[in-house]
């Protein structure tokens, strides 16, 4: 609860965090994949999650996501702690992950892609074409997305940047609190890039809390306000990227501190 007014009250809840994990553990079999996690991403700001491979980084998100569940941790969504059991679960706290492979039908078109899973229908037996077709046109417009010529296009015709932002209009468009893009301008152009990362900070702007992960440190640091790096499945590092560089960041996901050695017991 504020215990101040006016404006320091007003950016005490902007900074507030949305979606916090403490200590998220995961084990498969002898791996273990995450250990002892803390993570956080506040309302209107972009967390970007880095690592190399095998550091961790699709364990945690889909531990968020409700795909995996965690052997250790608790999980907290605006201060309250909550259990996610399962996709439902995220999805009804208004969590929302676009995959790398984006999880679009190519030969359905934009609205249907849109509420694929969630039609509205107006009788048993006709959808509801009019009121999905507005939707999903105030959706992509609220997000500033000029780059679609119609939302009746069928998507196996848009190119990869045109893609990303249908994945990403499907995930706010149902009451989502916080986005989570996974390698969001992998195998895109510049321009299109460029209209992605744009993308990426307007959703932040309108107050949704934004994780990014991605191996491009380039477009990390346009576009994040913050960065946890993983290494070995534990969490080494968080920077403002105001306050760091490319090299540290480097630094950190090859050569991080470990809270423990991976297989052995002794912390060092």
């Amino acid at each position: 609860m504020p215990v101040n007014t006016g404006d320091e009250t007003v950016s005490k809840q902007e900074n507030s965090n949305i979606l916090e994990l403490k200590g998220a553990s995961k084990r498969f079999g002898a791996v273990q994949a995450l250990w002892n996690v803390d993570f956080a991403v506040r309302t209107g700001e972009v967390m970007a999650l880095v690592g190399d491979n095998g550091a961790g980084k699709s364990t945690l998100i889909k531990g968020v996501a409700g795909i995996y569940s965690l052997d250790a941790g608790e999980v907290f969504f605006e201060g309250e702690k909550v259990s996610i059991n399962g996709p439902r679960d995220a999805a009804e706290l208004g969590i929302e992950v676009v995959y790398q492979d984006l999880a679009l039908a190519d030969n359905l078109d934009v609205v249907a892609n849109m509420f694929l899973g969630r039609e509205r229908v107006r009788t048993p037996f006709r959808l509801d074409e009019a009121s999905m077709e507005r939707a999903a046109n105030e959706t992509l417009a609220s997000l500033s997305v000029t780059s679609l010529r119609s939302v009746r296009q069928n998507v196996a015709g848009l190119s990869g940047g045109q893609r990303q932002a249908v994945a990403v209009a499907k995930a706010v468009m149902w009451n989502s609190r916080v986005v989570i893009l996974d390698e969001p301008t992998a195998a895109l152009g510049v321009a299109q890039t460029r209209q992605v990362l744009d993308l990426v900070r307007r959703l932040a702007e309108q107050g949704l809390g934004v994780v990014v992960i991605s191996h491009n440190l380039h477009d990390i640091f346009e576009v994040a306000d913050r960065i946890t790096v993983l290494r070995l499945g534990q969490r080494v590092a968080e920077y403002k990227v105001a306050e760091t560089t490319q090299q540290e960041i480097v630094r950190a996901i090859t050569a991080g501190d470990l809270q423990t050695v991976p297989g052995l017991e002794v912390e060092v």
